[in-house]
């Protein structure tokens, strides 16, 4: 039996006993974290500084772009450190903390997929109405809603979950701290209370997520409607990038958060992971930049001024 006041860290989840496939796991989070810095930040700097991009939309992915970098940081960092250390452990604090951060870029990243796509159902549906409903006023305020929304979800379930009495062991089978393996460590009926709050949050996605499909309906039949072809391959180019992206994301959380604790399967449950946890921060610079004709043109402008201005 363990007490949960007598726990000070927690064993994460070793991808290998082998030292090969440890280095080698380390060299591939390695790639795909630069790939993340990389592209995240091109986007960030570009953004910034071309003023023909600060519009509603490119304002969005600009905070997209820091929540992947800040999701993405806290994680795999200290997955590479145990790799290439061949250690396991994580400080009770900062598996709290790793929990807390995550969630909190997380969740803010989710309800800022739901304002994107409000965002392109107005500039596409309504677009006569698109400076009053999207000023730059309003675009702040959903963005700072989207990340005090996700703030505030964080610190809820982190004070929850960490608040549970622990006596099953600290060893997790997750690379990170994630709450559905943290759970499996308290006493029984103790972890109710936090899947109960799961239950409220997946509810509240889930009306998100209603929100984000009545949109793209509404979206594509306008698109239909467009006479050139040249204006429907643009609103498509702009709308398919994000519909790929929400739905990677929806659907890999959900399976993580909400399937039933008798279907444990390792191997899954660290694909599910990798899915939802390290693939978007990297994948989303590419799908969004090679997809988009004007961010491609400013992120050339960006690399001729860098390299060859004399």
């Amino acid at each position: 039996m363990f007490n949960s006041s007598s726990i000070t860290q927690f064993l994460l989840l070793a991808f290998s006993d082998r030292r090969e496939l440890q280095l080698l796991h380390f060299w591939l989070f390695l790639g795909i974290y630069l790939a993340a810095l990389l592209g995240n930040s091109l986007i960030i700097t570009t953004i910034a500084c071309d003023h023909h991009l600060h519009t509603p939309m490119y304002f969005f992915l600009f905070n997209l772009s820091l929540l992947d970098l800040g999701s993405i940081s806290t994680i795999v960092p200290k997955s590479m450190d145990n790799s290439l250390w061949e250690s396991r452990a994580i400080s009770y604090m900062g598996c709290a903390a790793q929990l807390f951060l995550f969630l909190f870029f997380i969740s803010a990243e989710y309800f800022l997929l739901t304002i994107m796509a409000y965002d392109r159902y107005v500039a596409i549906c309504k677009p006569l109405h698109y400076g009053t409903l999207l000023g730059s006023r309003a675009c702040v305020h959903m963005a700072a809603a989207a990340w005090g929304t996700g703030f505030l979800n964080a610190l809820l379930h982190t004070a929850n979950t960490f608040s549970l009495p622990v006596c099953q062991g600290n060893v997790l089978d997750q690379f990170f701290c994630e709450i559905p393996h943290i759970l499996k460590l308290s006493c029984s009926h103790s972890y109710l209370r936090e899947v109960g709050l799961i239950m409220v949050s997946a509810c509240l996605a889930f009306g998100c997520f209603v929100f984000i499909v009545v949109s793209y309906v509404q979206i594509f039949r306008a698109v239909l409607r467009i006479p050139s072809e040249q204006g429907q391959h643009k609103a498509f180019s702009t709308c398919l990038p994000h519909l790929a992206v929400v739905s990677l994301f929806i659907s890999t959380v959900m399976f993580a958060y909400l399937k039933p604790p008798s279907m444990t399967f390792l191997t899954l449950d660290i694909m599910v992971s990798v899915l939802y946890s390290v693939v978007p921060p990297a994948v989303n610079p590419l799908i969004y930049s090679t997809r988009n004709q004007e961010l491609k043109d400013a992120l050339r402008k960006v690399y001729e001024y860098t390299f060859f201005q004399h």
